[in-house]
């Protein structure tokens, strides 16, 4: 039907045992064929790159190296498969290569949508020869998984703690054996923010076996501290943890001889003189020194882009009298500010490896959906199948009875937005079942408004409609115009061209060539703390005992081009 843009093959060794966030060998990652965005690359490939590395929304970013290779996991709440595992070998060129979470529990819970809930900010590190990820569930507590491979199998979720209003747990195992765990506290859920708790746990890591104690109260000079990361380096106690709030907040480090403090305080990042509003929270990781080289430390970490989402920067860091200073100093004080570009990180072998990005479109050649997509809720296996036919069949399901719009409907199959200017097209063939109405499969822009172009099937057949729900999240309707008829059977092409302040303008096209415009422009906005996302549905209002189906033959992302109305 068409070649496939991409194929993957992935295998990992046996890594070797490390403590923190280094090992005493490398590990050997392999990846075939890597997807590379036209829409954005951080590699200037003059061995410089530019911010941000990750221009999607990859939330609350924690990272860790094992051996020449480093993994980056982010928030995912809702969204399944959750937990993306994404690998680097330069921290500047990225992959996925997994979720930790196909299932989110509790599963009864997670089978209806629950819009900025779910999976809050991760905490990844390698120790013992396994990858832990420690994430929170505002809700429920506090829970780990773990891997010997980071592109899975994961194990399933054990509860390390219950409770409401814990979030942003971090794990470390000190010298003498005992392990900790770091975390911070949701007002929402917990009553009380701005204070970060030290707590024990078992040997193994699955259980907190304290109370735990309040080692620094933020209320004073950091309000809404958050999203704190332990390390230990030179007899220090180090928490990271970003303070004053997402958009305008700046990088804490606290540090202190003992665990349980007291802990000195020093800001070491803030915006400066620099667009990059923030920064928040996210993970110190060092390069694995070669022969004669000297280990490099740098700084992963979010910046708040509004509808595009979350993105990921890449800041080099230093040690000054055992303070680090995160981005550039130009006036020696000891607090950096982010760069825009800078030199790429060295490497062990000296090596130059292959530019790598995320992927975004995908033929649907394969058995497996791109690692890229995911569902609004826990996925029912009649939802979809792709089984080599060249196509995604996307089986109609019924909406729950409560939903007003698309806000509530589980089986979107949606991705993040790749960077602020794109452009996504889709071809599908949709096959309504004769025997119902109302069913619906097409292209949509979401967030707490929403847009979409759609096929929809009624007793005078098949028709395009362009529809928009302003205030969806609040359970508003979804306004539709009807643009034409089209025939059964016919294939329709959907597109939507994402421009700069994430304006979009949908068009569809019965040849694949010539598009026309559909509706006004767009204003795609935020969802529940994470950004707008771009995707695929198929459903219907009424249970019968069959569905309609439709064939989406591709999806792809391209740069927005002059042909585009």
């Amino acid at each position: 039907m068409k070649s496939q843009l991409l194929s993957w093959a992935f295998f990992l060794v046996t890594l070797p045992g490390f403590a923190q966030n280094t090992v005493s060998k490398p590990s050997s990652f392999d990846v075939s064929t890597p997807y590379v965005s036209k829409v954005w690359v951080a590699d200037l490939g003059n061995g410089s790159y530019k911010n941000p590395v990750l221009d999607a929304d990859y939330s609350d970013p924690d990272a860790c190296r094992a051996g020449d290779d480093f993994y980056l996991v982010a928030s995912s709440f809702d969204a399944i498969p959750g937990l993306p595992i994404l690998h680097s070998k330069d921290l500047v060129n990225w992959t996925i290569i997994g979720h930790a979470l196909k299932r989110q529990p509790p599963f009864d819970h997670f089978e209806k949508t629950q819009h900025g809930n779910g999976v809050w900010a991760p905490a990844i590190r390698y120790h013992n020869k396994e990858f832990y990820i420690y994430y929170p569930d505002p809700d429920f507590g506090i829970y780990l998984t773990k891997a010997t491979n980071p592109a899975g199998p994961w194990s399933a979720p054990v509860l390390v703690e219950s409770g409401k209003g814990l979030i942003d747990p971090c794990p470390l195992w000190d010298d003498n054996g005992q392990v900790y765990l770091v975390h911070g506290w949701a007002g929402s859920r917990a009553g009380i923010k701005s204070i970060i708790t030290v707590k024990k746990l078992s040997p193994d890591g699955t259980k907190v076996t304290d109370e735990g104690a309040i080692v620094y109260d933020g209320h004073e000079t950091d309000p809404t501290i958050e999203g704190p990361k332990i390390y230990k380096r030179n007899s220090y106690y180090y928490i990271f943890a970003p303070a004053g709030g997402v958009p305008t907040g700046w990088q804490l480090v606290l540090r202190s001889k003992s665990i349980y403090g007291p802990y000195e305080r020093k800001v070491v990042m803030d915006q400066g003189k620099t667009p990059i509003n923030g920064p928040h929270q996210g993970a110190w990781v060092t390069t694995n020194p070669g022969k004669g080289k000297a280990a490099e430390d740098w700084f992963l970490h979010f910046q708040d882009k509004e509808a595009y989402g979350r993105v990921v920067h890449l800041q080099p860091m230093k040690w000054v009298s055992d303070w680090p200073v995160i981005g550039v100093d130009p006036d020696g004080d000891g607090k950096g500010e982010p760069v825009l570009t800078y030199k790429k990180p060295n490497h062990t072998s000296g090596k130059s490896y292959p530019v790598a990005t995320p992927a975004e479109s995908d033929e649907f050649n394969t058995t497996a959906l791109g690692l890229q997509w995911q569902w609004q809720a826990n996925p029912k296996g009649i939802w979809h199948t792709t089984s080599r036919q060249g196509f995604l069949r996307l089986y109609s399901y019924k909406t729950p009875e409560d939903a007003k719009n698309n806000w509530e409907v589980p089986n979107l199959l949606m991705q993040k937005f790749p960077t602020e200017t794109f452009m996504a097209t889709t071809k599908v063939i949709f096959k309504p079942n004769p025997k119902l109405e109302n069913e619906k499969a097409g292209l949509i822009i979401m967030g707490l408004s929403y847009a979409n172009l759609m096929l929809k099937s009624s007793k005078e057949g098949l028709a395009l409609v362009y529809g928009v729900c302003k205030k969806a999240s609040e359970g508003k309707s979804e306004e539709e115009t009807v643009i034409t008829r089209i025939n059964p059977g016919t294939p329709v092409y959907l597109r939507v061209a994402v421009t700069k302040g994430a304006k979009c303008q949908f068009s569809y096209s019965l040849d694949g060539q010539n598009f026309t415009k559909t509706g006004d422009s767009f204003q795609a906005e935020v969802g529940r703390w994470i950004g707008a996302k771009m995707g695929i549905f198929c459903t219907r209002t009424t249970q019968i005992n069959d569905s309609g189906y439709a064939d989406f033959d591709w999806f792809r992302v391209e740069p927005v081009t002059s042909v585009t109305p």
